[in-house]
């Protein structure tokens, strides 16, 4: 029996932590295996080079409305603009976070940049007991982005 075998483009990354308007300021294109991938501009770097083929982000922001239909979608927004969560119906603990003005964390896979960031969930969590999640975000999406 063959075993199948991963090329160097199959390796899994971890999700990047990056703003909202990152992502609206990427460039976009279609990965080998047919998934949207952006290229962002590094936050904090000026001279940086971009990260390439993200794919996969982690998010933080408040909850402004829910659209609760077959493929719930959740509007967020974080310090530098707005974005889409879809699929959080179907996702452990995500209904929870479903509430207007609570701060969540979002993973999620990329289904378009522009003009508005669209993520489908793969995890969710609430973070609105703690404020310093919401005032440090910024901070730690910088810190990661200058050591990858």
């Amino acid at each position: 029996m063959d075993v199948p075998t991963k090329s160097p483009g199959d390796k899994k990354r971890p999700p990047i932590k990056v703003l909202s308007s990152q992502l609206r300021e990427s460039k976009v294109h279609t990965g080998p295996n047919g998934k949207i991938e952006c290229t962002i501009k590094r936050l904090g770097q000026r001279n940086a080079c971009p990260l390439r083929d993200v794919s996969v982000v982690w998010m933080q922001g408040t909850v402004l409305e829910v659209k609760s239909d077959r493929n719930t979608t959740v509007t967020l927004i974080d310090e530098t603009g707005t974005f889409v969560v879809t699929g959080t119906n179907s996702i452990p603990k995500g209904k929870p976070c479903l509430l207007s003005g609570k701060y969540v964390m979002v993973m999620g896979i990329l289904q378009s940049c522009t003009p508005e960031p669209v993520l489908r969930a793969v995890k969710m969590a609430d973070l609105s007991d703690n404020p310093l999640h919401r005032n440090l975000w910024k901070f730690e999406v910088e810190d990661l982005q200058q050591t990858l």
